[in-house]
């Protein structure tokens, strides 16, 4: 699958260098973790990557493709942000399938491919739910589970577990580490 490179990028907000010249380049299925204090720009960096801030100089690659001009939805790139941004009047069943009727996908295969993606992170039995009915673990595999149905080559996830209390933080370690393991080859950069 893709690897992610970036090449001189920076991202300039006013006077303040939020990214510096980062040269950056993941391996073939490789877990990568930024690491730093709060403010250095990990974030940022994963904004850039996503599409979701233009950079002031310098290129993000996907696959070998420079993809720095190209709008978010063409990266194919899946993000899950540190708040989930979970759709709290829509069940789990419609969280999970919104990027698939965004993209366009018919109405008739969404089903099976929800159902998959559920499956493959244990909350299958959570799909007539609501957000607000969920644990933090929870709400976090439907954010993952969003992301994965819609196959995307590259994960970024910007604090996935800041908003968990110490004892689910350490699950949600493993249940990352395990999330990786099925996805296989995909890429996926964690802040």
């Amino acid at each position: 699958m893709a690897v992610v490179e970036t090449r001189s990028l920076r991202k300039e907000f006013g006077a303040t260098s939020a990214v510096d010249g980062i040269d950056l380049v993941t391996g073939e299925g490789e877990y990568l973790v930024l690491l730093g204090p709060s403010g250095c720009g990990k974030t940022t960096l994963l904004r850039l990557i996503a599409g979701l801030e233009h950079p002031t100089a310098g290129d993000v690659l996907i696959g070998g493709q420079v993809v720095t001009r190209l709008p978010p939805r063409a990266r194919q790139i899946a993000m899950v942000f540190q708040s989930y941004a979970l759709y709290p009047h829509k069940t789990v069943f419609a969280n999970i399938a919104f990027p698939l009727a965004a993209a366009g996908m018919p109405r008739e295969e969404r089903p099976g491919k929800v159902r998959e993606a559920a499956g493959r992170l244990g909350i299958g039995h959570l799909l007539d739910r609501r957000p607000r009915q969920l644990s933090g673990g929870e709400r976090q595999r439907v954010a993952l589970a969003r992301a994965l149905v819609r196959a995307p080559q590259v994960f970024l996830l910007d604090e996935p577990l800041s908003n968990l209390d110490a004892k689910l933080r350490a699950t949600a370690r493993e249940d990352l580490k395990e999330f990786q393991q099925r996805i296989g080859s995909h890429r996926l950069v964690i802040h």
